[in-house]
């Protein structure tokens, strides 16, 4: 009989372990799902914005990952369409001013909020 709880313990074991490394590499997929391209353009600008140096470079690569730490690249795609929808003006652009479009453009704004205080 203890032999038999042995084995269950260890199982058990093993098991919660292996779940517990596939959660966090799930959660490490989640921070991980924004294209190259995504942060290159985003830290492309925000170095425009910055000065254009290495410390410009560092910190808003670390901004971005900040951002992708907290919103999911389906969200922050959402809100850069709707954005850059919105500077287009005219009637058609009337749906993207609603206020669940400016629930997903304020995440965004979070999330950048966010990436600026532990980042810059």
């Amino acid at each position: 009989m203890r032999k038999w709880l042995s084995a269950v313990t260890v199982a058990l074991t093993v098991s919660l372990g292996v779940h517990a490394a596939g959660a966090q590499e799930l959660d490490a997929d989640v921070a991980n799902d924004y294209p190259t391209f995504t942060r290159a353009d985003y830290v492309f600008g925000c170095m425009q914005v910055n000065g254009n140096t290495r410390l410009a470079l560092e910190r808003c690569a670390c901004s971005i990952d900040a951002i992708a730490s907290i919103l999911p690249f389906k969200v922050y795609e959402e809100a850069e369409t709707i954005l850059s929808i919105r500077q287009r003006g005219g009637e058609s652009v009337a749906q993207f001013n609603r206020p669940e479009a400016l629930a997903i453009v304020e995440k965004l704004k979070q999330a950048q909020i966010e990436g600026e205080l532990r980042c810059f």
